[in-house]
């Protein structure tokens, strides 16, 4: 599964999946972020001994509580293609941070216990996946438990997705069986074994969540879903390329709801552009159209807010 990540160069909007994991809480999807980033290479051998686990859970609350509040993510390198990965919060005390999370991605892994079925959290961020038109890959996790009933849970999975008004399209979503503690998988209902790995989840991926639909020759279209703050750079506004190229060091224009109530937008110049690598985020100098961003120089910035091209600012519908 290693193999050698590309950074700082812009990546083909055709060579790109951009992926949600979503999940009720404990049924072990920031562990099988953790898993992925291991088995595709992003952490080297002399690494794995240092390794914290749960690399996605960052902050104070969320080690404490063992759960994920934050949309986070991380992106991982499999073949030519890069998969961006998005951990969502699995509870639902933080549902907006889900919907936000979903406007990053063009598709999304649904991770149910085999043993414990959908709950309430499932059906809330599948119900929003499905609304907006999202594939699903359903990976049943914990296969190995002494109380995993897989066959009936799958059951339960195109229960909840025929009461959510699925179409027969939205039904037919690949099946993986995991083990994500282990780093492994199989297709289908089954109990991966000896030598197997993810990569058959690593290919569903790449199979069934489509390249971004996105105008990489227009004028530039992004939209802020998160923030977050350095120490040096300041405010960060991350989000999603929707349309062209965003350069380092341009002038962008900042549409926020005043812009689209009739005001003048702000201009300011790109101090910083970073795309995600690994766990990381890494500098580079352009970001094509469908690619996830992190930018710095737009003090102004909140969520729900467009950055475009100053030349033709159009903004983005509001979240």
């Amino acid at each position: 599964l290693r193999s050698q990540l590309q950074t700082g160069s812009p990546v083909s909007f055709s060579a790109l999946r951009n992926v949600a994991l979503v999940a009720h809480v404990d049924h072990g999807k920031t562990t099988l972020v953790d898993a992925l980033l291991r088995s595709t290479g992003v952490f080297t051998a002399h690494e794995s001994g240092h390794l914290v686990d749960r690399v996605m859970d960052s902050n104070d609350q969320e080690r404490e509580r063992g759960i994920t509040i934050l949309a986070k993510a991380a992106s991982v390198q499999w073949g030519d293609i890069k998969i961006n990965l998005v951990d969502t919060p699995g509870h639902a005390d933080f549902g907006g941070e889900v919907e936000r999370s979903l406007e990053l991605v063009d598709g999304v892994v649904l991770l149910v216990d085999a043993a414990e079925g959908p709950l309430p959290q499932t059906r809330y961020v599948l119900s929003k996946a499905l609304a907006a038109g999202l594939p699903a890959i359903l990976v049943l996790n914990k296969v190995d438990r002494q109380d995993a009933r897989p066959d009936e849970v799958l059951d339960e999975v195109y229960e909840l997705f025929m009461d959510l008004g699925a179409s027969d399209e939205d039904i037919e979503f690949p099946i993986i069986s995991a083990i994500a503690r282990d780093s492994k998988a199989v297709v289908g209902i089954g109990m991966p074994g000896e030598g197997d790995d993810l990569t058959p989840l690593l290919q569903a991926i790449v199979d069934t969540v489509p390249a971004p639909d996105a105008d990489p020759t227009g004028p530039l279209q992004a939209i802020v879903t998160n923030l977050d703050a350095s120490d040096y750079l300041g405010r960060l506004a991350i989000g999603r390329v929707k349309r062209g190229i965003m350069r380092k060091g341009e002038r962008v224009a900042l549409l926020d709801e005043e812009v689209i109530e009739g005001g003048k937008p702000v201009e300011r110049k790109l101090g910083s552009l970073m795309g995600f690598t690994g766990i990381g985020r890494n500098d580079v100098d352009e970001l094509q159209a469908g690619d996830l961003l992190v930018v710095a120089g737009l003090p102004e910035a909140e969520i729900a807010d467009t950055i475009a091209d100053p030349a033709n600012p159009e903004p983005l519908p509001r979240l």
